[in-house]
């Protein structure tokens, strides 16, 4: 087959003026190297893409490909995980991961929280404040937890993402919102144990891979896991692999994310955050259903280590699910309007 490869890469918006903070869920040439290798040694023919705006100009040029293995974030709007997906679908073009409806639900947290708690699966207490007043209708007691409604790789959040008192809600919010130009996400903190927890395949199909548990060094920022514990995971953060026959509540919390994998629709491979309250009850915290792929750095792959599973199979896999759609549903032929 002959596999695009859609993905921003952090370099070129660098180059264009943005910042660290700015450019921080976009990829890494090394990532992409990653990708492309493991395509290959899969027996396809790669060919790189790029961003959405050059999507769009292969697209005018009248390029196509069998199938985009997809992985660009986006960088304007809370849809932008979407606009790739959104893109392909306009072109009949099969591509790997979440369609444009879970992409944009599931970067808004405060959109994704209310579904899951419509369909009963645990998740802690929140309320999103888009404006001044808004935090004035929350009931549930502190301390509370805030971060952007729609941001990713920890960005905004930080050991004052934690309050312990509700007046504090109304400045802390304003500042954010200003921040990041969006609203603000305020949850029951949750002081227990994180585990991230790897999922791969589709619906039915769709199956936990791995779950390894977040664990805070010493030097790191404490009690949460924050933009510079991420950025710095190799020297703040130990990833510990845990398993459901050695811990009943890995099985619990492995339940609630295959459930709202499932649940938001989500497609091919993806992570989902869990996290415990002080008496140790596992909730929802948050999917990543476009989850970073850099083979040494990248929760996912990390997960796949400690199966093990090796890269290029993992790849493999995100393929396969996704070439269960082409098989299944492809629509018959008919020339482009």
């Amino acid at each position: 087959m002959k596999i695009g490869l859609t993905y921003d890469l952090r370099a070129d918006y660098l180059a264009a003026g943005y910042n660290e903070l700015e450019t921080a869920e976009f990829d890494r040439e090394d990532t992409i190297d990653a990708l492309e290798t493991a395509i290959k040694g899969l027996g396809h023919a790669t060919d790189r893409i790029g961003n959405a705006h050059r999507l769009i100009e292969q697209l005018a040029r009248g390029n196509r490909w069998d199938l985009v293995f997809n992985i660009a974030e986006g960088l304007n709007g809370i849809g932008r995980e979407a606009q790739v997906p959104a893109i392909l679908d306009v072109y009949n073009i099969p591509y790997t991961f979440s369609d444009p409806l879970v992409m944009s639900l599931t970067l808004h947290k405060g959109l994704t929280k209310r579904v899951i708690r419509d369909a009963k699966i645990p998740t802690s207490d929140f309320w999103v404040v888009e404006k001044e007043g808004d935090e004035k209708l929350i009931t549930f007691p502190a301390p509370y937890f805030i971060k952007p409604v729609a941001e990713g790789t920890g960005k905004g959040v930080s050991p004052h993402s934690i309050l312990h008192h509700h007046r504090d809600l109304a400045s802390a919010c304003a500042a954010m919102g200003h921040t990041y130009n969006q609203p603000v996400l305020v949850e029951r903190y949750l002081s227990g144990r994180e585990f991230t927890i790897g999922i791969i395949g589709t619906g039915a199909d769709a199956e936990v891979l791995g779950t390894i548990e977040v664990i805070l060094l010493a030097g790191a920022e404490a009690g949460v896991y924050s933009y510079v514990n991420k950025e710095r995971c190799e020297e703040l953060v130990e990833y510990r692999s845990v398993r459901p026959l050695e811990e009943p509540l890995i099985q619990k919390a492995e339940d609630i994310a295959i459930n709202a994998w499932q649940v938001l629709g989500c497609r091919d491979a993806g992570r989902v955050d869990i996290r415990c309250d002080e008496a140790g009850l596992p909730y929802f915290l948050e999917v990543n259903p476009l989850a970073g792929l850099h083979p040494d750095h990248s929760d996912l792959p990390i997960i796949c280590k400690e199966i093990p599973l090796s890269y290029e199979v993992l790849i493999e896999r995100i393929l396969a699910s996704a070439l269960k759609r082409i098989d299944r549903f492809e629509p018959p032929k008919r020339k482009e309007i």
